[in-house]
């Protein structure tokens, strides 16, 4: 999104730094996150952090780290409320215990200049088009922020359901995503403002609401049957490929799969350096095409904290790796977090039923690795391939590898075809390896190298 000048919106990052999270993977995630509100058009001008032992309640961050945000958004800094509350002496009591653990967190909570960062331009008094938290955000979460800052308020689902809806092109992956934007959407319409300017009583309210709400349930129900209709047509397609050897990217989202996938097909699949720019499945033959052909298929990236929803509803675009033969787990190398990216794949893919397929990490992006980086991982994954997706080198002997990986699985064996039926060699060589050929009286002699299958189909084809 950017505004009428060209120029991007500005947005401002919160994340609190909990006791479960090492400090690698609280930086890591917040610097996805920034990557994240980039590829929706904002540009980070401040980050505001802060180390507690809990989520606070009611707006994330302490008092006082809530006021600091405040003053950098423009908001007032203070959550207000909606109605007056009668303070008796028990809630006076809680209030004040809630106030010393507030000072106490504030008082682990990093002071420096690094808690909240400023742009070069120091553009940090600027108006504020959103506030991104790196967590959940209950309903009631996220309209308290939004009164404090006076800015839109996305929690990292949000923000990765907004991404989803401006990348799905195809037919199938909009309906999918816009099944999960309703759902993500429907129990936050209590907490709208607009909701709550359009009720004019508390019965007449509750009316609207509901049937607001019924409505996104029709909605979903009638997007779930459009989408099981496509679906039906996805799997007749994927029907008359699965005699077909496939190989399946899968990865961390901006790993480098599209590229890999370009290089490897020849193909014109989208490349681009944002995070989820590729959501719809794209197959292509491995090129030059090699007898018998494989397939090659692109698939969405994951991402720490994928939201459920959308997990489920891509369900059709992941079957793509279930249903392979051999799953490709691209990395970027050069990423200090690519394990616990690695990790995320692993457990996406268990989730959906694919952690047994066979598969085979491959290193991308080595070129951006200094020499001593990349020997000290090739010492740490020494199984796996070390490339980079732009190097043709490394794409030719990507290509070999993979054609070795199914014919590992090869069993050799000679076969004795009449000349009456000549038909079957040729189809040999679409489907294997014929190692040579030999003709005598009684027939070709043909040493023939395929799957156990493959060889037992011919070979019932010469009994008849």
């Amino acid at each position: 999104m950017h505004s009428s000048e060209g120029k991007p919106q500005r947005a401002v990052l919160v994340a609190v730094h909990l006791p479960d999270a090492d400090d690698l993977e609280f930086r890591s995630s917040v610097e996805e996150l920034e990557r994240l509100v980039s590829t929706l058009g904002y540009r980070t001008i401040a980050k505001a952090t802060q180390t507690r032992s809990h989520l606070e309640a009611a707006a994330v961050l302490g008092e006082g780290k809530l006021k600091e945000l405040g003053e950098i958004t423009g908001g007032d800094g203070h959550v207000g409320t909606t109605a007056p509350k009668r303070k008796d002496k028990a809630r006076l009591k809680r209030e004040a215990a809630a106030a010393q653990d507030d000072n106490e967190d504030d008082a682990d909570a990093d002071d420096d200049d690094d808690d909240v960062e400023r742009d070069e331009d120091g553009e940090i008094s600027s108006k504020v088009e959103l506030v991104a938290v790196d967590h959940d955000l209950s309903p009631s979460q996220a309209r308290n922020l939004e009164r404090a800052t006076g800015a839109q308020v996305l929690d990292r689902t949000g923000v990765i359901i907004e991404i989803f809806h401006r990348h799905a092109k195809s037919r199938e992956a909009r309906l999918q995503v816009e099944i999960a934007r309703l759902n993500y959407t429907a129990p936050r319409m209590r907490e709208s403002p607009g909701g709550k300017e359009r009720q004019q009583g508390k019965g007449a309210g509750e009316a609207a609401l509901e049937l607001d709400r019924r409505k996104v349930r029709d909605r979903v129900a009638e997007l779930r049957e459009e989408l099981a209709a496509v679906q039906r047509d996805q799997d007749v397609r994927r029907s008359h490929r699965r005699q077909a050897r496939r190989i399946a990217l899968v990865g961390y989202t901006n790993a480098g799969k599209s590229s890999l996938m370009r290089a490897l097909t020849g193909s014109d699949v989208y490349v681009e350096n944002k995070l989820f720019a590729t959501l719809d499945t794209t197959v292509r033959a491995l090129h030059p095409e090699p007898k018998p052909r494989i397939l090659v298929s692109d698939t969405v990236g994951f991402i720490k904290k994928l939201p459920l929803d959308l997990v489920a509803s891509f369900k059709s675009t992941l079957d793509e790796a279930l249903e392979a033969s051999h799953l490709l787990h691209v990395v970027d190398a050069s990423d200090p977090s690519w394990n616990a990216q690695l990790e995320v794949t692993k457990d996406v893919l268990t989730e959906i039923g694919a952690g047994d397929v066979p598969s085979t990490l491959v290193m991308n992006k080595v070129d951006r690795l200094a020499p001593e980086d990349l020997a000290r991982l090739q010492k740490l994954v020494p199984d796996a391939w070390f490339v980079s997706a732009h190097d043709p080198k490394d794409v030719a002997l990507i290509r070999e590898r993979i054609i070795g990986i199914f014919e590992a699985t090869y069993i050799e064996e000679e076969l004795i075809i009449p000349y009456s039926a000549q038909g079957i060699l040729s189809e040999m060589h679409d489907s294997g390896r014929v190692a040579s050929e030999r003709y005598e009286d009684a027939g070709i002699f043909v040493t023939y190298r395929a799957e156990a299958e493959t060889l037992a189909r011919f070979k019932s084809k010469l009994a008849k």
